[in-house]
């Protein structure tokens, strides 16, 4: 009787292996990256972490609407310090400048604020017979020096606003991201074993506190510097008129 002979194995049975691992190489695959989510860091905080964000949040808005307001009070004082400076040197009449600076219902501000103070206290001055003929003169130069100390207060109001921002922010991020490192590691505690998968979380949380305090900062500062600067532009420009000014006032008292 002739031995049977051995049957081959189906050609599915060799490709099995094959197609499971073709399967199976999706569900291997890396979760996709999507990338820094600030707003769940920020969600995913502790509570006083949380708090030092929206207290910084706050300060950068303030100091943003100060900024704002800030360049379009100096801007407008530029502008009208240029435009009185043009009218002053022109050659018109002291007494006709004068009268449109002292209109009623007409608030005057800057350098014209200035020039109505000076030709203000002169004129009082000189209707008092009997005097010193030096007191006009002198009268003019205490009005301007006051004019002048009103005008630049106005425009040095909330710098020291943006300068206290500039200043404490960082450490008040700083307070923020410690504190979140702190409760980080204290929650490890727990934990038998502690991996940077573990921990990056918690850091990754408080060092936003750190970046909220750089962004509201760096605003800040830069906006003092600049403004402070350009105030100080404009005092010397004050100062220099109000001395111009009384050496026309003294002309005009000498030849009065």
């Amino acid at each position: 009787m002739l031995q049977s002979l051995p049957q081959a194995l189906p050609d599915t049975a060799a490709a099995t292996p094959v197609e499971l691992a073709a399967s199976g190489a999706p569900a291997a695959a890396a979760p996709a990256d999507h990338g820094l989510d600030i707003l769940q860091l920020v969600l995913h905080a502790s509570l006083p972490v949380q708090l030092v964000m929206a207290l910084l949040l706050l300060a950068s808005l303030a100091s943003w609407v100060i900024i704002l307001r800030k360049k379009r009070v100096l801007d407008r004082a530029e502008r009208e310090a240029d435009r009185f400076e043009e009218t002053f040197w022109s050659g018109v009449e002291l007494p006709k400048l004068y009268a449109a600076a002292s209109e009623r219902h007409r608030t005057v501000e800057g350098m014209e604020a200035i020039f109505e103070a000076g030709m203000r206290e002169f004129n009082r001055a000189r209707q008092r017979r009997g005097g010193d003929p030096r007191a006009p003169l002198e009268s003019a130069q205490r009005g301007m020096r006051a004019a002048t100390s009103r005008e630049l207060d106005g425009l040095e109001r909330n710098l020291e606003f943006l300068a206290n921002v500039g200043s404490i922010s960082p450490y008040v991020g700083l307070f923020g991201t410690v504190w979140g490192i702190m409760i980080s590691f204290q929650g490890l505690a727990s934990m038998k074993e502690a991996t940077i998968a573990t921990v990056a979380p918690g850091i990754s949380e408080a060092l936003v506190a750190t970046a909220m305090g750089l962004f509201a900062a760096i605003p800040a500062v830069w906006a003092y510097n600049r403004f402070a600067t350009r105030v100080e532009r404009m005092a010397v420009r004050y100062d220099t008129f109000g001395e111009e000014f009384a050496s026309v006032l003294q002309r005009q008292a000498q030849e009065g």
